[in-house]
C-alpha cells in the first residue's frame, strides 16, 4: 500500500526583526509565539511535515522540524533556500508562509492545497485581488525558486518570472495578510485577535 504524495509546510522565521526590535519568531500574540502560531497555521491547513527556518533566534518549536539558516542576515532568500533544501523527498509540494503574518487563516492553506490537488503546480493566496501569502509550489519548481531567491526576495521572484504559472486563490474571507513589522502592528493585530476570539485573553 502506497501513500499519496503529500504537501509540506515551510515557515520562514529567521529574521532579526530590526524594525520590531526583536526576532519576531519569539514574539507572543495572545499567549502564543508567532513561530508556534505559524506551525499551527500550516498543520491545521493540512501540511505534513512542517519545517521552520530559524536564524536570528533559537526558538524551540512544537510540531515541526527546524532548519537553521546561517546566512539569515542576507534576507529571506537564503531562508527559502535553506527551507527547500531541508524538505523530505516525499514532499511533492510545499506551502510557504511567513511567521510575521499571524492573521492568515488555515483555510487559505487548505485552498492552496486543494488547487494543487486539482492540477495547479503553483498557487498564491490573493487579498483584494493582489497576490500575497501563503504561496504553494510543486516540487518541480523548488530548484527554480531557490535559484531566484536572492537578498530579501522569496518565491515571488520566481512566480513573477513566469506570468500565469500560479493559480490565484482568493482568500479575503478567511484571513488578513497584515504584517507584524513594529510593536504598534502587534498591538493592532492583538486587538483584532481579541475581537475575533475573546477566549484568547485567558491563555
Amino acid at each position: 500500500m502506497t501513500s499519496e504524495p503529500g504537501c509540506a509546510g515551510l515557515l520562514l522565521a529567521a529574521g532579526a526583526g530590526t524594525r520590531f526590535g526583536a526576532p519576531k519568531a519569539a514574539v507572543e500574540l495572545a499567549g502564543e509565539r508567532l513561530a508556534d502560531r505559524g506551525v499551527r497555521l500550516l498543520r491545521d491547513g493540512g501540511c505534513d511535515p512542517v519545517v521552520v527556518v530559524l536564524g536570528a533566534a533559537d526558538v524551540p518549536v512544537r510540531g515541526a522540524s527546524v532548519a537553521r539558516n546561517p546566512d539569515w542576515e542576507t534576507g529571506m532568500g537564503s531562508s527559502l533556500r535553506a527551507g527547500l533544501a531541508a524538505l523530505r523527498r516525499s514532499a511533492a509540494a510545499v506551502v510557504i508562509a511567513l511567521a510575521d503574518q499571524p492573521l492568515i487563516g488555515p483555510e487559505a492553506v487548505r485552498r492552496l492545497v486543494a488547487a494543487w490537488r486539482d492540477g495547479a503546480s503553483a498557487a498564491v493566496a490573493t487579498y483584494g485581488g493582489a497576490p500575497r501569502n501563503p504561496v504553494l509550489l510543486a516540487r518541480e519548481h523548488f530548484a527554480g525558486a531557490a535559484t531566484l531567491a536572492v537578498g530579501d526576495v522569496g518565491a515571488r521572484a520566481y512566480l513573477r518570472s513566469r506570468p500565469g504559472l500560479a493559480a490565484e486563490v482568493p482568500c479575503d474571507d478567511v484571513g488578513d495578510p497584515a504584517d507584524v513589522d513594529t510593536p504598534a502592528d502587534l498591538a493592532r493585530i492583538a486587538a483584532s485577535v481579541l475581537r475575533l476570539d475573546p477566549g484568547t485573553a485567558d491563555r
